[in-house]
């Protein structure tokens, strides 16, 4: 009933405020409401009005409820009227009041009015934010759609939250289990994740995105997980495989293999489970290190021993060492000739092993000593032979006394002294071999000077032609030496040509029994230079004493001949010493000389004193000038082939060992 009444005093509140408002409007016209003549009429009828339909609106409700001990508006109304009328307030006063209690009762209802607004949007907001949960929850969990969700949205706002309500709650339900299944898979491939990475400690529960709790997103989670699981396997056969290596290498080096696995990981030893074993990054890392640390110590040891054991051999074979004492090592020599990986057998290369060898290795290296010697004077002698037949000069006393220096004095092993010995001796045999094509012609030429010096010989003969025995033989080898004499000139150019090159490829000089060879050709040429002038100053000479024997005031009778007089020169070979067996002693005399010639020594630096020749000669104008045509004079165009600052090595000469081959 109080509300009918509310409603039907607001219903008049309006029409009044209505009627108000069309008064005051600027476009009223007078027509639309009575005569318009005066407004305070108008306002006293609308307000009789109101107090008409005020008063009978009090009187039914008063009708209606008659006062039964309760306290209504229209009993306090007529109350009020009552009191006025008894105190005589005039109508002002009294509508004054009236307004006044309007008022205080419209603030009420508008209080409520508004209390019962904000409920409202309270109610909607709810209903808002349920259906944006419920919009949420189901794109965080990945559901199209929802068979518990109301379709239609009619209702009241509490009859559309009370149909939403049991689709919320089952839908938290499954988010909180959602949530657990990704905190579990979360959580495992954390776990694995700090295990690869070798984080030790509890770590904190990984934090779950909300947003995404779909199927599909936790299905990614599990093939990660699957992965992450079967990397953790692959990484423990690993680790298995590297610490199965690590104790066969200890094994067979001699070393503690707990010791040396622990130092990588504490948890890889025997007692930790294999679960429990570390599959770090790190570990692997390390544990890589320590195989490849124990294969390479495994090689070295391998590679020192193997050494030992072929020293032993040799030293066994060189002291002729029995069977018996050769047993005791067997278990050395049989890795001889074996590989890394074939080497298995426990302490096949221990420390211990290793230093037992060593010692027998010293103990057969004292004995070794003694015949040392032997050895070393043995190569030292082919060594000489071959630098003998290369016409090399060597010191044979100091390479000797060096090799007994050494020996004695232990700086240098006896090994690698017979190896730099048999060092030598193939670099003197690739010397050798390098200077036969030029050796070989120097015995030409050398076989050429003597048949020339003989030749000279064989023309001063008087008696030369006369029917003795062997004439003819001594005319036949006469005649094959003026051809071989006639090709002296061209064969010391060559000679020339290839020991230049052979210095410019060498960079040294090359020397015959330790004089430059170039020297000796040089000398030979100028000597057979002069010579040729000896023998022009001769011709010219008997023309000039023909001439004198033609004129008429010449005394017949004997003319001292001049033959007593004048000296011809010689030219000297290189065997002028009259050694022919090619050895050392074979060697060009070079200070042959006459009339101020100058000599070379073995610095290849000429002597300008003057010295008397060896093989003066004296012999008649006749003889000289019957040899004259028996040899060729030297072409005015031939090479002197004397070298103005040729460098010549005042050491080279050749010793044994650790003597440079030149």
């Amino acid at each position: 009933m109080h509300i009918a009444i509310t409603v039907i005093v607001l219903l008049l509140r309006c029409i009044l405020w209505n009627l108000v408002l069309a008064f005051n409007r600027p476009d009223y016209k007078v027509d639309e409401f009575g005569s318009g003549d005066d407004l305070k009429y108008k306002w006293f009828f609308l307000w009789i009005s109101w107090r008409v339909s005020l008063s009978q609106l009090m009187a039914g409700v008063d009708a209606e409820k008659p006062l039964t001990g309760q306290i209504t508006c229209g009993s306090l109304l007529q109350q009020l009227q009552q009191i006025w009328d008894e105190v005589g307030e005039s109508d002002e006063e009294r509508d004054k009041m009236l307004l006044q209690l309007e008022q205080e009762c419209l603030d009420v209802y508008k209080r409520k009015v508004d209390h019962a607004v904000k409920s409202r949007a309270l109610l909607l907001q709810t209903l808002a934010d349920a259906r944006v949960e419920l919009t949420n929850l189901l794109s965080a969990l990945g559901e199209k759609s929802y068979v518990g969700i109301p379709e239609k949205t009619s209702g009241s706002i509490k009859e559309q939250l009370a149909a939403i309500a049991p689709a919320l709650e089952k839908l938290w339900k499954q988010k909180d289990e959602r949530m657990k299944e990704f905190s579990d898979v979360q959580s495992q491939i954390q776990k694995i994740c700090a295990e690869i990475a070798g984080i030790s400690g509890q770590e904190d529960s990984p934090a779950v995105d909300e947003s995404d709790l779909s199927l599909k997103k936790l299905d990614e989670f599990h093939a990660q997980l699957q992965d992450l699981q079967k990397e953790k396997s692959q990484r423990l056969h690993k680790v298995l495989e590297f610490v199965s290596t690590v104790h066969d290498l200890c094994a067979v080096l001699g070393l503690d293999f707990l010791s040396t696995v622990t130092q990588v990981h504490p948890s890889l030893n025997d007692s930790a489970g294999v679960q429990s074993k570390s599959i770090s990054n790190d570990t692997l890392a390390r544990l890589s290190e320590t195989v490849s640390s124990l294969k390479e110590d495994k090689k070295q040891r391998l590679k020192k021993l193997q050494e030992l054991v072929t020293q032993l051999v040799d030293l066994w074979n060189l002291m002729d060492t029995p069977e018996e004492e050769r047993i005791l090592f067997d278990h050395v020599t049989c890795n001889i000739s074996a590989s890394v990986d074939e080497v298995i057998v426990p302490g096949a290369l221990a420390l211990e092993v290793i230093e037992q060898t060593e010692v027998e290795v010293d103990r057969l290296d004292q004995l070794k000593a003694s015949r040392m010697k032997e050895i070393a004077f043995k190569k030292q002698a082919e060594l000489e032979e071959i630098f003998a037949h290369a016409h090399v000069e060597i010191d044979t006393e100091a390479a000797r006394a060096k090799i007994l220096a050494l020996i004695d004095s232990g700086n240098l092993e006896p090994v690698e002294l017979l190896a730099d010995m048999d060092n030598q001796i193939v670099k003197a045999k690739e010397e050798a071999l390098s200077r036969k094509e030029i050796l070989d012609k120097v015995e030409k030429w050398m076989s050429a000077c003597e048949e020339e010096s003989w030749l000279e010989d064989y023309n001063r003969d008087e008696n030369r032609y006369n029917a003795s025995r062997g004439a003819h033989l001594n005319l036949k080898r006469a005649e094959k030496a003026r051809i071989l004499v006639n090709k002296i000139p061209a064969l010391v150019d060559t000679l020339v040509a290839k020991t230049r090159t052979w210095e410019q490829d060498h960079g040294i000089t090359f020397t015959y029994d330790g004089v430059p060879l170039l020297a000796m050709l040089d000398e030979y040429v100028m000597l057979r230079h002069d010579r040729e002038e000896e023998k022009k100053r001769l011709r010219d000479q008997k023309k000039f004493q023909e001439q004198l024997n033609k004129e008429p005031e010449t005394v017949i009778g004997s003319t001292p001949s001049p033959a007593r007089q004048l000296s011809t020169k010689k030219v000297v070979g290189p065997r002028a010493n009259g050694s022919t067996n090619g050895t050392t002693s074979r060697r060009l005399s070079l200070n042959a000389h006459q009339n101020g010639s100058r000599s070379i020594n073995r610095d290849g630096k000429r002597d300008s004193r003057p010295t008397a020749p060896v093989n003066y000669v004296a012999m008649s104008k006749e003889d000289a000038a019957s040899h004259i045509s028996a040899t060729e004079p030297v072409p005015s165009g031939a090479n002197t082939h004397v070298h103005k600052g040729q460098e010549i090595n005042p050491d080279n000469t050749y010793g044994g060992y650790c003597y440079n081959v030149h």
